[in-house]
């Protein structure tokens, strides 16, 4: 089944760069993908967006050109399966930690035979009406990606990475160093070393790594350690620089 779809893409070889929404508006949704991004991260777990705000981001974000991801709040099945009816490519299930974690994650976000997600075709994902095929589509389409964000998720990476449906390890710089308990640290020798430590074992997995970013340089050296998933910033920082500097201009 030929398909430009993000999980595709992915699982293609391709590298892809995004950055993580917190603000609730459908224009700036839509800046980020006319700007170039190829996924936008709509953040309900650090942030007061919802099921119900994303449904008209998700719309906005393809309208810029851009896949929309929604990282839920929990690994909880609600969650999962409504971050997917309104339309998302791929949800992003936070602090998976053991193989269990990962399958809940799965059974969550795939249709059966691969899962137990709840099936309504009457829902955006499914243009409203769905059809014979919507549930094999879905599970062809959506890309599921699981955080690993602790020294536990780094003691069970084996077994999660051998879980079926699963398509991105998610690398928390920010989680894994307070786990390393240097909280905010993310430049620490012994943040970068699990972390290259994780992208060499998936590498020899065929498991795609992605990751977070403050800035480029960041990016890159993660994007050259075998990242192709690579979240660039938070939306309301990269605006509160970005006036900033304008300021800072004007009055020098």
């Amino acid at each position: 089944m030929e398909s430009k779809t993000l999980r595709h893409r992915l699982l293609n070889g391709e590298e892809t760069v995004g950055t993580f929404q917190t603000i609730d508006s459908p224009i700036v949704a839509e800046i980020i993908g006319n700007a170039g991004m190829d996924f936008v991260i709509l953040d309900q777990e650090h942030g007061p967006l919802t099921a119900e705000t994303c449904l008209g981001l998700c719309t906005a974000v393809e309208r810029g050109g851009a896949s929309p991801v929604v990282r839920v709040r929990s690994n909880t099945e609600a969650e999962i399966q409504r971050a997917l009816d309104i339309g998302a490519a791929g949800v992003e299930v936070p602090q998976v930690e053991t193989k269990t974690d990962a399958e809940q994650a799965v059974n969550a976000a795939r249709f059966a035979p691969t899962g137990e997600r709840g099936l309504s075709p009457y829902v955006r994902a499914g243009a409203y009406d769905g059809g014979p095929q919507y549930a094999e589509i879905q599970n062809e389409e959506t890309a599921v990606i699981v955080h690993i964000e602790g020294e536990r998720g780094i003691e069970n990476l084996d077994d999660i990475m051998v879980t079926d449906g699963i398509d991105v390890l998610f690398l928390g710089p920010y989680d894994l160093s307070q786990s390393l308990g240097i909280p905010g640290e993310v430049d620490d020798d012994r943040v970068e070393e699990l972390m290259a430590e994780v992208c060499e074992r998936a590498d020899d997995t065929d498991m795609v790594v992605g990751t977070y970013a403050d800035d480029v340089a960041m990016a890159e050296r993660w994007r050259e350690a075998g990242a192709q998933y690579v979240a660039i910033g938070v939306d309301a920082p990269i605006f509160s620089r970005a006036v900033e500097t304008l300021v800072d201009s004007f009055e020098s």
